[in-house]
């Protein structure tokens, strides 16, 4: 059985930061609490100079399509709900 791999993509604006040092605190945070609950990869991926704007993507792995398009599913709600963060844009690829 092949393995599928997910990549969720998502552009959040961050109202609130008046810095780089505020957009970072906002998205570590999110970053460290979407790797501890869900146990996906995630990592800051564009927009790093831009304080209002990031890009993150979240990846996951399993043998099971469903699987991984839930799991992708369930942190979008999660990323949805910060309140310090608003979702512009969202994508999910397979492989």
């Amino acid at each position: 059985m092949e393995p599928i791999v997910g990549l969720l993509t998502v552009e959040l604006y961050v109202s609130d930061a008046m810095s780089l040092k505020d957009k970072r605190s906002v998205v570590s945070s999110l970053l460290g609490r979407l790797s501890h609950k869900f146990n996906v990869a995630v990592a800051e991926v564009d927009a790093l100079d831009n304080h209002r704007l990031a890009v993150i993507a979240v990846t996951t792995v399993a043998n099971d399509l469903q699987h991984v398009t839930r799991v992708l599913d369930t942190v979008l709600e999660f990323i949805e709900s910060e309140p310090r963060a608003v979702v512009q844009d969202s994508q999910v690829e397979y492989w």
